[in-house]
């Protein structure tokens, strides 16, 4: 219905994955991993379009984000598929993966735009001798660190610089997830107001 979506065939998709993937599952029964790699196949073949289509619809009809966490989960799911096949349902154990994998994705190119606009809003601009304009970015950084408290400035250095989540920032420092974020929308505030005058 107007949704003119090529899917790559199961065949080109499995070569991939067998190309990409050493086979460190091999069969239980001769060892040549050939009877799991014909039960992976055929996995692949009855599950591949749907987790791809659902995954579609959960990254908000990015495709090609969805086909890069579809195909990674199934790269996952090839390298242990003599575990996995034993699931009651290892089509879930591989819809949660590539779901996982897009979220991550997602959240780490959020945190690179946050970051490009900060630097691209805060960057402290310098007329160069032949009287062109560049970004010194670092410095900008620098500068605009230099300006908040202690915590305040490890915690947007770590968040900022270091791309770390709110999570793995409360680990490091041995505080609250809240506490980061917190620290973090003072660190923007204060920023913001020395700023604007």
């Amino acid at each position: 219905m107007g949704n003119d979506v090529v899917y790559p065939s199961v065949t080109s998709l499995v070569a991939v994955l067998s190309t990409t993937v050493s086979h460190d599952d091999p069969s239980p029964d001769d060892g040549s991993g050939t009877d799991l790699d014909a039960e992976f196949e055929a996995f692949f073949a009855a599950h591949h379009d749907a987790v791809l289509r659902s995954l579609t619809a959960a990254a908000g009809n990015d495709h090609d984000a969805a086909v890069d966490a579809t195909q990674d989960a199934f790269i996952k799911a090839h390298a242990r598929w003599s575990t996995i096949r034993t699931y009651d349902q290892p089509e879930s154990w591989v819809r949660r993966i590539a779901i996982n994998t897009s979220r991550d994705r997602h959240r780490s190119d959020q945190r690179r735009r946050d970051r490009e606009a900060a630097v691209d809003a805060t960057a402290v601009v310098h007329a160069d001798i032949a009287g062109t304009e560049r970004v010194d970015a670092d410095a900008a950084i620098g500068e605009l660190l230099d300006e908040l408290p202690a915590r305040q400035r490890e915690i947007a250095a770590l968040y900022y610089v270091d791309d770390r989540s709110v999570d793995e920032i409360a680990d490091e420092l041995g505080i609250s997830a809240g506490t980061v974020k917190s620290q973090l929308a003072e660190a923007r505030a204060r920023l913001r107001r020395a700023h604007q005058g």
